[in-house]
């Protein structure tokens, strides 16, 4: 989008940034040369925003009131190549960023004259040494101002062609995408960090103001390529600066000992790797396992009991309704698999139904303890599965099958061992109203959702989905309340009434823990 043109300062004239040489430049040679040959001036000043992308403030937990920077030496630029990190270290953080390149002489410029002194954006890329943050007492110095640490280029975007709300930032390591982000909502716009420097430094041509990195900077090791690029998506013309690539190798002459020497501890760790889980040091907790144990605790309470501990715990959504079981006398319990189907369309299930779909994917990849559920958006129109596959779920030692949709061949498939519950059985193949679409992802049927990895559990009253976290409290909890219950039904059976009873109240309770007590 073009700039407006520039207007006056109260207090200082602006010019408007002298023309490039080229439509798009490229730095090259060196970075004093090419920012004068840009500007007419060398770098002076390299200053930083801290915090200015909120996707970078909900990773730090805070979001600043106003801009706060930090200075850069002018020798840490540098122009595509290698960044060394120096021996010793452990925290070498890299930080994506847009660079403005100033143009003119900016003195207490207004927050809309603050982008006419821009002359161009680049790509660039805040290194910075955690390990030697404790020694900086906030400044930064050593730890982001070392020879090699603020690359740029390769190229520069004419800041009279850029929308500076319309810019996107991208960081690569190793090939894989690291930060993705764009400027429609930085906390302080490109025009009020100048006019905000401006008040009290003088910005001149050839300073250089890194405006913020947002979410995803981490740690990077020798060996690493980090590559950074600023582009204009919505431009008329494309626009990008390349891909500024920087390869990381490792440092061979340690610090003296005349000086701070690298000290890191598990906070550092935390901020220099994004979050305590990337650095390694969360705890992880232990994978749930359908253990044969758990399983018999699961099968020794009923579905209602279950039903109304998760309620008691606040979960109302979790039973799938409205279907009924090939085997109601048979107890599913399983973890469960998912399948998605798409209402049909010719073209959809021309591209997805036939072959080696997902549907025959996933009966496929069924193991012991799973239970395949289908969501078929409670359609009972036609057949969600069949004999052939019922049994392949039952030869790969599945728990069960669970469809919103209907069944076909639902004689032989009520013939199987495997439980299957559905809406119903229906002789119309697949394709007259399903597309089998995806897998093993979060699903709606019978009315819930359906996490891969849930707790199905099933029997005559219904089927539940427990998530996997609660289980081992709701088991607990489910068994005692039906030994509760058993002892009640026993004194109702003796002829005692309800009052009092079910609920019990203090003397039932301490009538029912003697009652315990007898029975151990």
């Amino acid at each position: 989008m073009p700039v407006p043109p520039q207007a006056a300062s109260t207090t200082a004239p602006q010019v408007s940034p002298p023309p490039f040489n080229t439509e798009e430049c490229r730095l090259s040679d060196t970075i004093e040369s090419a920012v004068e040959a840009l500007v007419g001036a060398r770098p002076g000043k390299v200053i930083a925003v801290h915090i200015n992308y909120p996707s970078r403030a909900a990773q730090r937990g805070r979001v600043p009131a106003q801009p706060s920077y930090f200075l850069k030496p002018a020798s840490s630029l540098a122009l595509p190549g290698e960044i060394e990190r120096p021996a010793g270290t452990e925290l070498l953080a890299f930080e994506g960023e847009i660079a403005l390149i100033i143009g003119t002489r900016a003195r207490r410029v207004s927050p809309a004259e603050g982008w006419n002194a821009v002359a161009g954006v680049t790509a660039s890329n805040d290194f910075g040494v955690y390990d030697l943050r404790y020694a900086d007492k906030g400044s930064n110095l050593r730890s982001k101002g070392g020879d090699g640490f603020t690359p740029i280029g390769p190229a520069v975007l004419p800041a009279r062609e850029v929308d500076p709300a319309a810019l996107r930032i991208r960081t690569w390591v190793n090939g894989v995408l690291a930060q993705d982000d764009t400027t429609a909502t930085l906390f302080f716009p490109f025009g009020r960090l100048v006019a905000d420097l401006s008040q009290l430094i003088t910005l001149e041509p050839g300073d250089i103001i890194l405006t913020g990195t947002p979410a995803g900077a981490s740690v990077v090791r020798p060996g690493d390529v980090v590559e950074v690029e600023v582009d204009a998506p919505a431009a008329t013309r494309p626009l990008t600066t390349g891909r500024l690539r920087t390869i990381v190798i490792e440092g061979t002459i340690p610090l003296a000992g005349y000086g701070a020497e690298p000290r890191v501890d598990n906070l550092q760790r935390t901020e220099a790797w994004g979050s305590a889980e990337a650095a390694g040091l969360a705890p992880v907790a232990p994978e749930f396992v359908l253990t044969a144990a758990l399983k018999e605790r699961i099968n020794s309470v009923g579905t209602a009991t279950l039903s109304a501990q998760l309620r008691k715990r606040g979960f109302n959504n979790v039973s799938i309704d409205g279907l009924g079981s090939t085997r109601p006398d048979v107890r599913l319990v399983g973890r469960a698999r998912t399948l998605r189907y798409l209402p049909n369309r010719e073209d959809l299930f021309e591209s997805h139904g036939g072959g080696y779909n997902a549907q025959k994917r996933a009966f496929d990849s069924l193991g012991p303890d799973d239970v395949i559920v289908l969501e078929a958006r409670g359609e009972r129109g036609t057949g969600t599965v069949g004999d052939i596959l019922a049994l392949r779920a039952q030869v790969r030692g599945a728990a069960g099958i669970v469809t919103d949709g209907g069944v076909r061949d639902l004689a032989a498939v009520t013939a199987l061992s495997i439980p299957t519950y559905h809406a119903g059985g229906h002789p119309a193949v697949l394709g007259r109203r399903h597309v089998p679409w995806d897998t093993d992802l979060a699903i709606a049927c019978g009315g819930a959702a359906v996490q891969p990895g849930d707790v199905i559990v099933g029997d005559a009253d219904g089927l539940l989905v427990i998530p996997p976290h609660l289980v081992e409290d709701v088991v607990a909890s489910a068994i005692e309340q039906e030994r509760e219950e058993g002892f009640i039904a026993e004194m109702v059976a003796a002829g005692h009434g309800v009052d009092g009873l079910y609920p019990m109240n203090a003397d039932w309770k301490a009538r029912y823990r003697h009652w315990q007590e007898e029975k151990k």
